[in-house]
């Protein structure tokens, strides 16, 4: 009975061969020959030594070409790694070494950051690069293309329910590191939270997918999915594209380079897409502003076919929810969770119109409000736990047992997943999140360790101390801001920082503000002031604290 995710991709092509299985662009790909490339690509994969077990680093924007590598990945059992398309190189060669990766498939426009850093990636054996029009290329490196072509489709292999499959998170982890999963805990757990949702029951393993996804084809009742938010990081990937495929959905990608919020609506409606995933209000915003300009412009674009929009790991504003609705008769699914596991979620609706409350969501059976010592938090008594997710929880981080232990704990004979959000349980039993009990920056979806960013603002001369804090913003959540001190004689001089910065980290990193104080609040023993440092860029920015 496999739940390795090759088998149910293989089992479903085998069922619907003529059905779409994926579209990017100009590229629209039945199920029969996204499995056919997959397979090609994955003899390419072994013809270039990598065998069962191996890492193989994905290094993209979203595009057929990525969903082809993980799939190829999936058939020669390797374990396909997520890169973070913003990473420079210090990040990426990181990810890189610390995953053990064998291979690297990357865009072209890449090719640059990656020749600097290609000597210190001695067990990458193949470097296969997409070509994307930029006219870069690195010598030595495989056309992908021509590579995928030349190659005969590898046969099905025997393949195990334990073999890795690993997302890597900066999450609650400092530099990033990969969650692992086995096929069959992630399988039957991400896609049992798809299947319930859209009130299906789950086959009893990968041969129960083909005959189901004939039968919702033969009905009418499958759809198209947008991830409209990078397929890099889980929710993209997890809600946007194999939650879809495992019901025979068509994916439908979305260019996300640059988010325009008009470019993904005429997507929406040229494709009547039923399914749009995004990451919260820094997606949801603009598409609200987009639907009301293009109405206002007698010009509402038709979007009639959408029935789900989804989101997960950041905030969703109630009002930008409602605001939505008024466009589109659809369900909003909020879940709230981590690479580390799903914990929650809350449904709105016209009919039903979900709490007024952001962040407010239902705890799944699996979850658990626990307190430090493992006692349960009990409904309306105003007490702060941790968020405890007791159902997909992952075997450990990557090479960090340290970390791991920490994260994943046992309490009454259950292990649990705690990777470090607190909340309160409110009298009616739902759950208020109140953020991440560390000091990490979540700014529009993406997760910033101030501790990084601060070590690269203080190796630039000027800067003599700083911290680095998140402040409420309308659109992203939270506004990367740092507090410093300068060195004697020094001026403060924003455009040299923000070159030196973004020089060292990527884009996202860099801070936003830069407030001058004399002295950076630090404890008689060194340890950072977080608390006082917010509270003084509050106070000098003139926003209410959050």
């Amino acid at each position: 009975m496999s739940w390795h995710m090759a088998d149910i991709w293989e089992n479903i092509a085998g069922a619907i061969p003529d059905k779409p299985a994926l579209v990017y662009e100009d590229k629209r790909y039945s199920w029969s020959e996204y499995e056919e490339r997959a397979a090609r690509l994955a003899q390419v994969f072994s013809e270039h030594g990598l065998n069962p077990g191996a890492k193989l680093a994905i290094y993209a924007y979203n595009c057929s070409e990525y969903m082809e590598t993980q799939f190829a990945a999936f058939k020669a059992r390797i374990c396909p790694v997520n890169v973070n398309y913003r990473y420079l190189e210090a990040e990426l060669t990181h990810v890189i070494n610390n995953s053990d990766s064998e291979a690297l498939v990357y865009h072209a426009q890449f090719a640059p950051r990656v020749a600097a850093i290609r000597d210190q990636l001695s067990q990458v054996k193949l470097f296969l690069e997409i070509d994307d029009g930029s006219g870069e290329h690195m010598d030595g490196a495989v056309d992908y293309e021509t590579a995928l072509n030349a190659a005969a489709p590898m046969p099905v292999i025997p393949r195990s329910d334990e073999d890795l499959y690993m997302l890597y998170t900066g999450g609650t982890t400092g530099m990033p590191k990969g969650v692992m999963y086995d096929h069959k805990t992630f399988a039957r757990a991400l896609f049992t939270k798809g299947f319930e949702m859209r009130e299906m029951t789950l086959p009893e393993g990968a041969a129960g997918f083909g005959p189901l996804v004939r039968a919702l084809h033969a009905a009418g009742a499958t759809g198209r999915a947008i991830p409209a938010c990078p397929i890099m990081h889980g929710t993209g990937m997890w809600i946007g594209a194999m939650i879809p495929h495992a019901i025979g959905d068509c994916v439908v990608l979305f260019n996300n380079k640059h988010f325009d919020a008009h470019e993904l609506l005429r997507l929406a409606d040229a494709e009547k897409a039923t399914d749009i995933t995004i990451v919260g209000d820094v997606f949801a915003k603009p598409m609200l502003a987009a639907l009301n300009e293009a109405k206002a412009a007698g010009t509402p674009y038709d979007l009639s076919s959408v029935k789900m929009m989804g989101s997960s790991g950041v905030m969703w504003s109630a009002e930008v929810k409602k605001g939505l609705l008024e466009h589109i008769e659809m369900a909003i699914v909020d879940s709230m969770g981590s690479t580390e596991g799903s914990m929650g979620a809350s449904v709105t609706t016209r009919e039903t119109t979900g709490s007024d409350r952001t962040a407010s969501f239902e705890m799944a059976e699996t979850t658990k409000i626990l307190t430090e010592d493992g006692n349960e938090v009990k409904p309306g008594s105003g007490e702060i736990g941790l968020i405890c997710n007791g159902g997909m929880v992952p075997l450990g981080y990557y090479k960090d047992a340290e970390k791991s232990a920490a994260t994943f704990r046992t309490f009454n004979g259950v292990r649990y997943s705690i990777p470090g959000d607190y909340a309160v349980v409110e009298a009616d039993g739902s759950v208020t999140l109140l953020g991440r009990g560390s000091v990490c920056i979540n700014s529009g979806g993406e997760k910033i360790f101030p501790e990084e960013v601060e070590e690269a603002l203080k190796t630039h001369d000027s800067v003599y101390d700083c911290l680095v804090v998140g402040v409420p913003d309308d659109r992203f959540g939270e506004k990367i801001t740092a507090v410093l001190s300068l060195s004697a004689g020094c001026c403060l001089d924003e455009d040299a920082l923000h070159s030196h910065i973004r020089g060292r980290l990527a884009d996202y990193k860099a801070p936003r503000s830069f407030l001058v104080i004399e002295d950076v609040p630090r404890a008689a023993n060194g340890k950072p002031g977080y608390k006082a440092a917010k509270e003084i860029a509050l106070k000098m920015l003139d926003l209410v604290p959050a």
